[in-house]
Order: C-alpha cells, then sequence, then structure tokens
C-alpha cells in the first residue's frame, strides 16, 4: 500500500475512534475505510449533477437521485447501469426512497411533488399539485424526505416551504399532519429528513433547528435530540442511526440517546471527506452510501468487521 493511502485510512479510522472518547458506555467503535470508488459505472455521456439521495432495493439495485440529466439512475448488485428516468418530469431532486414492496419513492422540490415508482421506472403514485405549492391537503412546498410506517403509511416531511409533517395511506388518501415554523418543541425549521425506528417512532431532521425530534405516529412529541445537523438519517442492519450533517462535512453515528458516539470526515475532495453530505444509505454489508450536493459525488465508505 503507497504511504499516502496508508495515511489517509490512518486518519480516516483516528476520526471515528476519537469521538468515542468520554462516552462511557460506547460500545465496540465502528470503522469504516473510504472506498477506491464507489462501485458504479456511469454511461459515458452522463455526468453527475449535485447528488442528493441514494438507496437500495432488496435485490441489491442502487438508485441513485442526482441534479441532472436523467436524474434517477439505476445500477444492478455489480454496480452496472441498467436504466434512468426522470427527464422532463423532476423538476430538482431531493429525498429517495425504496419501501418493503420495492417502490422507489421521490421527492421533486422543483415541482413540489412526490412520485412513487415501480423497478423500471413506471409512475405508480403522484401526490401534489404540479408546480403549485401550498398548504393544503394535497399540495406540498418544497417536500425533502419520505418515510414508510409498518403498515404501509407514508410520512412526507414538508419541507423548505411547509413546516410539517404530512401522514398519507398507501394509496395517497390523507391522513394528518403535524408541525408549525418555530423553535420550540414539536415545532419545525426545515424539517430536511424523516426515517421510522424499530420502536416506530417517527424521527425527523429538523435541519436549521440543530435537532431531531421524536414522534409517535400521530405526531405526540416524545424526544429531541440536540447539536448537529441532520441533513439525511438511515439505520444500518443492526440498528445504528447514521446522519449526514452537510454543515459540519461529517457523516455521525447516534447512540440509543441521541447523542454523537462516533463521526467520519471533515471538508474537502479526497477520499472520505465531503463537500456537503446530504443523503446517505446502507447496503446489506452495513458499508455506506453517502450522495453529496457541493461534491457531485457518491462516496462509499466500507465497513470493517
Amino acid at each position: 500500500m503507497k504511504l499516502s493511502r496508508l495515511i489517509i485510512l490512518l486518519c480516516f479510522s483516528i476520526f471515528g475512534l476519537m469521538s468515542t472518547m468520554g462516552d462511557s458506555h460506547a460500545a465496540d467503535p465502528v470503522i469504516f475505510v473510504p472506498a477506491a470508488d464507489n462501485g458504479i459505472q456511469l454511461p459515458e455521456e452522463l455526468t453527475l449533477g449535485p447528488c442528493s439521495a441514494v438507496d437500495f432495493d432488496s435485490e441489491g439495485r442502487m438508485y441513485l437521485f442526482h441534479r441532472g440529466k436523467q436524474p434517477i439512475l439505476c445500477f444492478d448488485r455489480a454496480g452496472r447501469f441498467l436504466r434512468s428516468w426522470g427527464d422532463n418530469l423532476i423538476g430538482q431532486a431531493h429525498g429517495l426512497r425504496v419501501d418493503q414492496h420495492d417502490h422507489i419513492w421521490v421527492t421533486d422540490i422543483g415541482n413540489h411533488m412526490v412520485y412513487q415508482f415501480d423497478s423500471q421506472g413506471k409512475i405508480l403514485l403522484a401526490i401534489g399539485q404540479p408546480g403549485k405549492p401550498g398548504t393544503g391537503e394535497n399540495q406540498f412546498d418544497k417536500p425533502t424526505d419520505i418515510a414508510f410506517g409498518r403498515h404501509d403509511e407514508i410520512y412526507i416531511s414538508d419541507g423548505y416551504g411547509n413546516s410539517r409533517v404530512m401522514k398519507f395511506a398507501a394509496n395517497g388518501k390523507y391522513l394528518g399532519q403535524w408541525g408549525e415554523p418555530g423553535k420550540g418543541p414539536g415545532q419545525f425549521n426545515l424539517p430536511h429528513s424523516i426515517i421510522l425506528d424499530r420502536q416506530g417512532r417517527i424521527l425527523v431532521g429538523d435541519r436549521e433547528n440543530n435537532r431531531v425530534q421524536a414522534f409517535n405516529s400521530e405526531g405526540k412529541l416524545l424526544e429531541i435530540w440536540t447539536g448537529f445537523a441532520p441533513y439525511g438519517m438511515e439505520f444500518d442492519a443492526q440498528g445504528n442511526l447514521f446522519v449526514a450533517d452537510g454543515r459540519a462535512n461529517k457523516v455521525l453515528l447516534l447512540n440509543s440517546s441521541g447523542k454523537v458516539a462516533q463521526s467520519w470526515g471533515r471538508k474537502g475532495a479526497g477520499p472520505g471527506e465531503f463537500n456537503l453530505p446530504h443523503m446517505l444509505t446502507a447496503d446489506t454489508a452495513d458499508n455506506l452510501f453517502i450522495a453529496e450536493i457541493g461534491g457531485k459525488r457518491l462516496q462509499k465508505l466500507l465497513r470493517e468487521k
């Protein structure tokens, strides 16, 4: 191994290990090594724009959402390009999640829409009014992310224009909402990411308030975790919660109390460095994939067992 590469790996591991110091209840540290590449093969004619979100389906196919031509990109388990879609539909890419049925959901902050697709790119459901932001039950104002309940209910963080969480049935029927602008408990200043934990709590990344707020399925506030900017959130298969902190240009690991247990990265363009990490996902081997807005790239961190 070249000396420069060895130094990078050692420094990156140290960044992760240092953050566990002082936590007497810390588990064995998680160790990541920056991969030599992200493992995907782009078509020659395609250049990535700002990358906003990434996720996998149950077959190991990757879906990458970026702000450029062919905004939704699909790759097979080996990283080979399969298909793309979204031109002349997506105004501006933001969130992307794959549900338990392998349906692909995206939030479009350009056209104020949420779409559900099958794995071939066919539209199955569209929620919102294209190009018409608003506060109604069938409107969004730059929706940011999607989460899925145990009974296929849909939770949408809405978002840049509206400071609320909206709840829908699997067929798109409006079920309710909560939240308003502000800094107080249960209020939001840009709800930017949303995910459910194993207890069924809805975790909302309240980005500009530098906190995560946890709610039950009806919007009752349960907990507040502070001290970081939660641009994106994802659980790995072990139940570890990782956060992309786009303001600090770091990836964070939170403990069960919502405290930062470990962190990786700093601002830069090198391996293991970040330029506005936006959203992230984990594969079945617990490797992390981070979509970068500023870096216009997808980065892979290899999990060492």
